[in-house]
C-alpha cells in the first residue's frame, strides 16, 4: 500500500481507532491518504454513551483562555482527521509532514467520486464488532452535538449516487459493445492468430 501515488479509502461502515491507526502508520511511510463519507464510519457504543463522552470532551479547555484551545471539532472529518492527528506525534516536523499527507471529507466530493476507491477489511466494524454490539455512526453524533450539515450533505450524495447510476449504465453499454465488436472480429482474426500461435506469440 505504501507510496503507490494517493489512495482514495471509502470509510462507510470502518471503526473510527482502528482505520484511524492503520492510516497514520501509513502516512507516516509516506503514503498520501484521501478519506471519504467519513460521516458513515461508526464507533462502538451507543449514542448515548458517545454523547456523553464528547460531552466531557468538550469540557476540557484552557483555564485562563478557552479561545486558545484545544479546539472541539463537530464536523465528522475534522473528528477523524483528528483523531489520526494524535497518531502521529504531530509536534514534530515528521508527523507535520505526514498529517498534511491526509485529506478527510464527508461525502465522496469532486475529484474523488470518480476515482477507485479502497476498504480496509482489518478496521471494517462487521469483521471487527460483535453483531450483538451497539455502535454509533460519526454523522449521528456529529448532528446530535451541533454539526448543520447533514441534510445539505443527504442532497448531495443522492445527487451524486443519480450521476453514478447514469455513468455505470453507460459504462455497460460501452462493455457490451466492445464484446460484440471482439466477436465479430474474432473470425476474421482466426489465421492471424494461428501463424502467431505457430510462431510462439
Amino acid at each position: 500500500m505504501v507510496c503507490s501515488g494517493v489512495k482514495v479509502i471509502d470509510g462507510r461502515d470502518h471503526l473510527l481507532g482502528r482505520l484511524a491507526s492503520i492510516v497514520a502508520k501509513e502516512l507516516l511511510a509516506g503514503q498520501k491518504i484521501v478519506i471519504v463519507r467519513c460521516d458513515l464510519m461508526c464507533v462502538s457504543g451507543s449514542l448515548t454513551r458517545n454523547r456523553t463522552k464528547y460531552a466531557q470532551f468538550r469540557r476540557k479547555a484552557m483555564n485562563t483562555n478557552p479561545r486558545k484551545g484545544p479546539f472541539h471539532y463537530k464536523s465528522p472529518a475534522r473528528i477523524v482527521w483528528r483523531t489520526i492527528r494524535g497518531m502521529v506525534h504531530q509536534k514534530t516536523a515528521r508527523g507535520q509532514d505526514a498529517i498534511n499527507r491526509l485529506s478527510t471529507f464527508e461525502g465522496i466530493p469532486a475529484p474523488y467520486d470518480k476515482q477507485k476507491t479502497v476498504v480496509v477489511p482489518a478496521a471494517l466494524r462487521i469483521m471487527r464488532l460483535k453483531s450483538t454490539r451497539e455502535h454509533t455512526v460519526i454523522g449521528e453524533l456529529a448532528d446530535s452535538v451541533g454539526w448543520k450539515h447533514k441534510e445539505l450533505l443527504g442532497r448531495l450524495e443522492a445527487k451524486r449516487k443519480e450521476d453514478g447510476k447514469e455513468y455505470w449504465a453507460k459504462k455497460k453499454e460501452q462493455a457490451a459493445l466492445k464484446r460484440k465488436a471482439e466477436a465479430a472480429c474474432a473470425s476474421e482474426l482466426a489465421k492471424v492468430n494461428d501463424v502467431l500461435a505457430a510462431a510462439g506469440y
